[in-house]
């Protein structure tokens, strides 16, 4: 199980973030249901969130993927599109299942160096 989510993480961050905030990664999928996914949950979760990220999902429309051998699934909905100090960023709602655990999370990414980065809302206004 600590290889499954250690495996997660290192793709998400890969996927999302920098070392330097990789530590808020850590605090989104702990206790999480993200635990619990298998190696075919996290490569529909991650190819789920590229779609979203890389613009092939409308504003407010979820993109859902779910396991049909695990059971486990979730959406990703883009909740805004924007921009900051010059870089395209992007509000989306995660939610995952798995196991009957559940999870909700809103973050904040941007596109910084050809990679999408977890940004919060402090960096978003300079401080």
């Amino acid at each position: 199980m600590k290889l499954l989510t250690a495996t997660f993480f290192a793709t998400a961050c890969a996927l999302a973030v920098s070392p330097a905030v990789a530590q808020n990664w850590v605090t989104l999928l702990k206790n999480t249901p993200a635990e619990s996914f298998d190696d075919e949950d996290l490569r529909l979760f991650l190819d789920t969130a590229r779609k979203v990220l890389d613009g092939g999902a409308p504003e407010n429309q979820p993109v859902t993927w779910e396991n049909p051998k695990s059971h486990n699934r979730g959406e990703i909905t883009l909740l805004r599109d924007f921009e900051s100090k010059g870089r395209s960023c992007k509000e989306v709602r995660v939610r995952n299942e798995s196991r009957g655990r559940k999870s909700d999370n809103r973050r904040i990414l941007c596109r910084v160096d050809e990679r999408w980065r977890l940004v919060s809302e402090s960096q978003l206004k300079g401080k």
